[in-house]
């Protein structure tokens, strides 16, 4: 079994509809899904801004690896293009967090891999990923360097201007459970 925190963003084209085909995507996988945040871009490139979204999924059959290429599955099927690292694009699905199950509790995942980093390796600075997975897991836990930090202490510790940049739209995707 394993459990994951999905960050999921566009600025491309229909952005809702780019994110809910996410949460269509992953059906009865999906336990809860943040509200939609409108965020400025990160990563100094010129572009629009996105919306965001953090979605909680789980299932039993699925693995870390599994989640990342169901993910990759959606942003292809949305026309993701990669030409500009951090460019504008018409859907982003990233793993942040991924925990299997272990003595029927879970344990977070840790990948060095260069193709699935556990946890995301940025993360812990990125309100538009932080925001919003508080939303779906108040009392959630990040690691960072190998020590674990509460996601709201995480959100504190961020410029506030980066955490007023995160703005709670009116937007809602379909088929969560919240």
């Amino acid at each position: 079994m394993s459990r994951a925190v999905l960050s999921i963003g566009s600025n491309l084209g229909d952005r809702l509809g780019h994110l809910r085909s996410v949460v269509d995507g992953f059906g009865d996988r999906v336990l809860a899904v943040s509200s939609v945040y409108s965020t400025a871009p990160w990563g100094g490139v010129a572009q629009d801004d996105f919306l965001n979204a953090v979605v909680l999924v789980d299932d039993p059959g699925f693995g870390c690896v599994d989640w990342l290429g169901r993910g990759q599955e959606l942003e292809r099927a949305a026309g993701r293009i990669r030409d500009v690292r951090w460019g504008a694009r018409t859907l982003d699905v990233d793993v942040v967090w991924c925990a299997e199950l272990c003595d029927g509790e879970p344990v977070a995942c840790r990948s060095a891999d260069p193709n699935l980093t556990l946890p995301h390796p940025r993360a812990y600075s990125r309100a538009f990923v932080l925001v919003p997975w508080l939303d779906v897991a108040p009392d959630a836990v990040l690691e960072v360097d190998g020590i674990p930090h509460p996601v709201a202490d995480l959100v504190e510790r961020l410029d506030p201007a980066e955490r007023a940049g995160v703005r709670r739209t009116e937007f809602a995707l379909t088929g969560a459970v919240s």
